[in-house]
C-alpha cells in the first residue's frame, strides 16, 4: 500500500512539472481587439528574472512602428520560461526570440505590470524579405494543443504569412470594427 502511494505522489508531482501549454485560438482579429500595443520591433537583449513561482525571460525590445497605442521606443516585453538563480523552466508553446529579429508583437500588459505576447506563439510575426523582395510577415502553426473558445474543441492551428503591408491593414481593419475579422 506503502508503495502505491509513493508512485501516486510521485505521478502527480511528475505531472505538475511537466510544462505543457492550452492555447485559445485566436484569429487576428481577436489578437488585435484584445492586445493592448500592436508593434514592429526588434529584439535588443534579455535576461531572465523569476516572478513568484515563474521564471520569465525579459525581452528588451526597440519599437520601429506603433500600430495599436504609443509609447516609448524601448519596450520590456516578458516570456514564461527560463533560466534563473540556476534554476530552468521550460514552458512548451512560448517562443523564443532572437537578438537582431525584426518582428510583429501583439502585446497584453496585465495588472502585474508584465507586458507579455498575447497567445504565446500567436501572437509573434517573424519580418522578412522573400525571395521575391517582398516583405512578408509569417507565423508558423503551434504545436501545442489549441481549443476553439465557442466549443472547447481541440482544433488545428495555421501557419500564417501576408505581406507585411497587409497584414498591418487587417490589423487596423479589425481595430476600427472592433476586432469583428
Amino acid at each position: 500500500m506503502r508503495r502505491i502511494g509513493f508512485f501516486a505522489v510521485l505521478a502527480l508531482s511528475l505531472a505538475i512539472l511537466l510544462p505543457a501549454a492550452t492555447l485559445q485560438k485566436l484569429t487576428l482579429g481577436d489578437m488585435s481587439r484584445k492586445s493592448t500595443a500592436i508593434v514592429r520591433a526588434r529584439v535588443l537583449s534579455s535576461y531572465a528574472q523569476q516572478h513568484g513561482s515563474i521564471i520569465y525571460t525579459h525581452y528588451r525590445i526597440q519599437v520601429s512602428e506603433w500600430w495599436k497605442g504609443s509609447g516609448a521606443a524601448a519596450l520590456d516585453v516578458v516570456v514564461p520560461g527560463g533560466l534563473a538563480g540556476g534554476l530552468r523552466q521550460t514552458i512548451s508553446g512560448a517562443p523564443q526570440l532572437l537578438a537582431g529579429g525584426d518582428q510583429v508583437f501583439f502585446l497584453w500588459t496585465g495588472s502585474s505590470g508584465l507586458t507579455h505576447i498575447i497567445g504565446l506563439s500567436q501572437g509573434l510575426f517573424k519580418v522578412q524579405r522573400d525571395a521575391s523582395g517582398e516583405v512578408t510577415a509569417t507565423r508558423t502553426a503551434s504545436t501545442e494543443t489549441v481549443l476553439d473558445p465557442a466549443s472547447g474543441q481541440s482544433v488545428g492551428d495555421e501557419s500564417l504569412s501576408f505581406r507585411l503591408s497587409d497584414l498591418h491593414q487587417r490589423v487596423s481593419a479589425a481595430i476600427s470594427t472592433g476586432g469583428q475579422q
